[in-house]
């Protein structure tokens, strides 16, 4: 079962959401759906390939 789900991001989360899923080789939503599992199962670093072009963690979880 799924469910559907409205967020909003700022262009430049979005953008660099694109550019981690894009890089993972998934789409966007599957690439989300990994972030949010490892977020919620407390993984650090959940679902991070590696920085977004701006040099922040693509994944938005601070590791500070």
């Amino acid at each position: 079962m799924t469910k559907n789900v409205n967020v909003r991001f700022p262009d430049d989360v979005h953008q660099a959401a694109v550019d981690a899923a894009a890089a993972d080789d998934r789409s966007l939503n599957s690439w989300l759906v990994a972030v949010v599992r490892r977020a919620a199962a407390g993984q650090e670093g959940a679902g991070c390939v590696g920085s977004a072009p701006d040099g922040s963690r693509a994944n938005g979880v601070a590791t500070d």
